[in-house]
């Protein structure tokens, strides 16, 4: 809704946020980065003159918005946003970055607040030096407003498991936004992070769970696996799942956003969407009945781990 720049219009984006509240959802992601705080802008004009206890919002801290002579525009985005990225995990920054936010939003509160892509998927061999200070600063900070009821629950919002389960072991955290790495295609989750969870009461929400594209996509060309072209070797593994669904009568797409919420551990998936018609056909997709017999046979067959009723299948 911000990333994507004027593809998406001001009227097309609140469409997109009403429609999906008129639908039942109840919450709502964004980050400083989307947009370089155009989503942050859209979405709270959206969200404004809805009752304010009857949703949920989620933003993060770690990059602040600043001029674009003093940072980075990110490439990944196309909005026209004046503003370019600069990394800062310091105690001091997630201040600066929740009040920034908060007038972007136009809203009185944050509900949930979660320290941005402190893992070796964003920062490389430079990972080590973040994750230490976000945790000798951002995320005691962020415990600091939790503590003030500035905000309710705070956690990380990552792209890989690794680095939630090292988070676990230092500091109190109520949840994780982990993003394309429990899916149709991806379960290493499941052999600690989601078991970790579970026992320290920690609450998970599955971001990608189309793999930003790769299972939503029937067209070899516009598969897209991590927001770049997808490997054969994925391409061709996910075909192998659609197959098995089809032979059950189910949309893959279906399977992709109901399978991480068999586990105990996730409370909310969160595709993204560009449109009203695509809420709607998301909202279709989570009331589609799936029998039992078509996750058995994915596990039976190696390409999706069971899970039934929250225990693995063996």
């Amino acid at each position: 809704m911000g990333g994507v720049g004027d593809r998406v219009s001001e009227t097309e984006a609140h469409d997109v946020v009403r429609s999906a509240f008129a639908g039942g959802i109840r919450y709502f992601d964004t980050a400083p980065l989307y947009g370089h705080g155009l989503s942050e802008k859209r979405l709270g004009r959206a969200l404004s003159s809805l009752p304010r206890d009857d949703f949920v919002l989620s933003s993060k801290v770690g990059r602040l918005l600043v001029s674009q002579d003093e940072g980075e525009r990110y490439e990944g985005m196309r909005d026209t946003e004046p503003f370019a990225i600069r990394y800062d995990y310091s105690y001091d920054a997630v201040r600066r970055s929740v009040e920034t936010s908060l007038e972007r939003l136009g809203l009185d509160r944050i509900d949930v607040l979660l320290c941005h892509d402190i893992d070796v998927w964003t920062h490389g061999d430079e990972q080590p030096g973040i994750f230490d200070v976000a945790i000798n600063g951002a995320l005691p900070a962020l415990q600091d407003l939790r503590e003030q009821g500035v905000v309710r629950a705070i956690g990380l919002g990552v792209n890989e498991w690794e680095v939630c389960v090292r988070v676990l072991d230092t500091i109190d955290v109520d949840c994780f936004l982990l993003a394309g790495r429990f899916t149709l295609l991806e379960q290493t989750p499941l052999d600690e992070m989601l078991p970790r969870c579970i026992a320290d009461d920690v609450s998970v929400i599955i971001g990608g769970p189309y793999n930003s594209g790769l299972l939503a996509n029937t067209e070899r060309r516009r598969a897209t696996y991590d927001y770049k072209p997808a490997p054969d070797h994925l391409w061709e593994k996910a075909q192998r799942i659609r197959e098995v669904c089809v032979s059950h009568g189910v949309d893959m797409r279906a399977a992709a956003l109901q399978y991480p919420l068999r586990h105990p551990a996730v409370a909310a998936v969160i595709p993204g969407m560009w449109s009203k018609e695509e809420v709607q056909t998301n909202l279709g997709l989570m009331g589609v009945d799936i029998p039992p017999a078509l996750w058995n046979e994915l596990d039976g067959a190696g390409l999706v781990r069971g899970w039934i009723d929250g225990e693995e299948s063996i």
